[in-house]
């Protein structure tokens, strides 16, 4: 027991010493942590708060344009900048280029007549359907002018088809309108209320939002929730610079050998090892968290909710931890140098972070990819972090997970014992 007290007692010292490795080991995770969940929540409130500057040109004069300048405001999705109709088109593309506005929307001269003409084509094709056709007059064909969409080229395609969204259900409203108009007057032979039109077209179904959850629970996950938890693994996984280089440098300089001729064994160094950056992985759990309880909600980001099961997430994080200890002494044994050991190690875990979900979420992923996910010890660690954080779910509901980490565990300490063994070190 004292052997291994003192290996631990020296190895925590040889960390201390390491001031590279436990910058990038805490200062970049946190950093990473910090920026990314801000990039992220300021998304989100972009789109659910607040609104996009949009450029509103609108060259109709009739009726059903100024329906769709009405019905775009009321979306409460944009902030519009109305500009006159006589301006060209080159005005409006310097002024997005000067970043006045993201979006500009140009209404066409005849808008209104389009959508009127159109509005007739479906009110006659319903009523001669119906055997209720009274005038049997030939109806005109003509479709409605499409609108203009200019969007700046910084817009990424899943904000612009928001966006896109958002107006076309502006378009359908008032092309509702018309067409609810037009029927009622061919029938009644008067305009309709606008009661009855409001309650006609206005009258949509309310969409309950619930997240799926295990514990019952309606709180909707935050940005905080996603990215706190997998910037934490990849903070565990990052000791690979620091663990490696360490395993890498005893054995050039011959502390393997020389271990050989005390009255010890190697597998208490690599015990020692072990325990001291599995301790040190719980440290940059709690920290990382703690900033997440505590310093976020400071800064006017999402606060981070714990799971309820305390016991399962200090589970969760030590087989988590033990992992990418495993990783690390496993690239440290079978690198020849302390630059192989940070270059191998640092690009593999980002190669594994980006294949394991931490970088663009697995769902999102190519199919030709999902397969892939299964061979990055990362993804274990997220599914595991979020079944607690985001599904609300106990230790016996992530056992799913942990199971594969723990089979990754015992390969990876297997091939560290045979790199062991061909080198002879023990």
């Amino acid at each position: 027991m004292y052997k291994l007290y003192a290996t631990i007692t020296k190895d925590f010292r040889i960390l201390m010493r390491d001031k590279v490795g436990l910058t990038l080991m805490f200062a970049m995770p946190i950093l990473l942590a910090l920026i990314i969940t801000a990039v992220q929540n300021s998304t989100f409130e972009l789109v659910n708060h607040n609104k996009i500057k949009l450029l509103l040109c609108n060259k109709d004069t009739g009726d059903a344009s100024r329906q769709l300048v009405v019905a775009i405001e009321k979306s409460g999705m944009f902030q519009e900048i109305k500009i006159s109709g006589n301006e060209s088109t080159g005005n409006i593309i310097a002024r997005m280029h000067a970043k006045d506005a993201l979006i500009a929307v140009v209404i066409p001269k005849g808008f209104s007549e389009k959508v009127a003409a159109t509005a007739n084509d479906i009110a006659s094709n319903a009523l001669k359907n119906l055997d209720m056709q009274k005038d049997t007059a030939k109806t005109s064909a003509n479709s409605v002018y499409p609108l203009t969409l200019y969007y700046h080229p910084v817009l990424q395609e899943s904000f612009r088809e928001s966006v896109t969204g958002a107006l076309r259900g502006a378009l359908q409203l008032v092309q509702s309108k018309q067409i609810v108009r037009t029927l009622y007057q061919s029938l009644n032979e008067k305009q309709i209320p606008d009661s009855l039109e409001n309650q006609i077209v206005n009258n949509q179904m309310p969409i309950n939002q619930i997240p799926v959850s295990r514990d019952g629970s309606t709180t909707i996950p935050n940005a905080t929730q996603h990215n706190i938890p997998a910037w934490t693994i990849f903070a565990m996984f990052f000791i690979v610079v620091s663990l490696g280089s360490s395993v890498v440098k005893e054995n050039i300089s011959g502390s393997f050998i020389r271990l050989k001729t005390l009255p010890t064994n190697y597998f208490i160094a690599l015990l020692s090892k072990q325990l001291t950056y599995l301790f040190l992985t719980l440290v940059q759990t709690a920290v990382i968290f703690s900033l997440g309880v505590w310093l976020f909600p400071l800064i006017g980001l999402p606060a981070l909710n714990l799971p309820h099961d305390l016991t399962g997430l200090v589970i969760v994080s030590l087989i988590c931890g033990w992992c990418a200890v495993s990783y690390a002494i496993c690239i440290g044994v079978f690198s020849h140098t302390q630059e192989q050991a940070n270059g191998f190690g640092s690009i593999s875990i980002i190669m594994l972070a980006a294949i394991g979900g931490l970088m663009v979420p697995s769902f999102a992923m190519p199919s030709s990819f999902k397969p892939i996910l299964n061979i990055s010890p990362l993804h274990w660690c997220l599914e595991a972090y979020y079944g607690l954080f985001l599904e609300g779910g106990k230790l016996k509901d992530v056992m799913i997970n942990i199971i594969p980490l723990a089979g990754m565990i015992v390969c990876m300490q297997l091939i560290t014992l045979y790199g062991l063994k061909r080198k002879n070190l023990i």
